[in-house]
């Protein structure tokens, strides 16, 4: 067989993998990716990957070629507007998930509606102003959504230290905590997935009842 799977081939195959009842939750999830960067566009796959039904990707970078050693764009893509280079990316993996793009810049002022649908809102921001705004955002706006945040994952230290840590009921921190982009360190593709996959990975375990 060649060609793209039907629908309702590509759902059959999510359920004989996740069990119909949790393929049914996730189908119908939407999760909102603050930052296409190293983390966001890692978590974006995995959870299309998944079958999460519906991504809110938010992102006005454009794609530049020093993002090609961590992060899930292509060559051709650069120059690109991160959001739709990277919605292009997912509908070849998983051609029926919703996406809804916004190459804009969140602020104090567009958050709120750009957010508002999200059950579970995953911060994968580079820059340490960003990530307290929105995090102050979330936990004052959206006290009944979940937010997961990031923090330290440069470097080439030890995958084990990378951790998902529950801050409280709704709100969960992965990665080190500590390491930083100094000199003599980068952001290394291996841990930056891993820090990924942490936040993608609570993600599902929120939708699945077990958190």
């Amino acid at each position: 067989m060649s060609g793209i799977p039907t629908r309702n081939e590509m759902k059959e195959a999510l359920i004989a993998r996740n069990g119909r009842q949790l393929q049914e939750t996730l189908e119908a999830s939407t999760v909102a990716i603050c930052g296409l960067g190293g983390l966001g566009s890692n978590i974006a796959v995995s959870l299309a990957r998944a079958g999460i039904g519906k991504l809110i990707l938010i992102d006005f970078d454009k794609v530049d070629v020093s993002n090609l050693n961590r992060q899930q764009y292509k060559a051709s893509q650069v120059g690109a507007y991160k959001p739709d280079a990277l919605s292009r990316n997912l509908k070849e993996i998983a051609p029926y998930i919703n996406l809804i793009s916004h190459p804009v810049k969140l602020n104090e002022d567009n958050m709120t509606d750009i957010l508002k649908d999200a059950d579970i809102i995953c911060e994968a921001f580079d820059d340490a102003e960003a990530k307290a705004m929105i995090t102050n955002h979330v936990l004052e706006t959206f006290p009944d959504k979940y937010l997961i945040t990031a923090s330290g994952m440069a470097g080439l230290d030890s995958a084990n230290n990378i951790t998902t840590r529950k801050i409280t009921d709704r709100f969960y921190l992965c990665g080190d905590g500590v390491s930083d982009l100094k000199e003599g360190s980068s952001l290394i593709a291996s841990r930056v997935m891993l820090c990924a996959a942490h936040q993608a990975h609570i993600v599902l375990r929120i939708l699945a009842g077990l958190e």
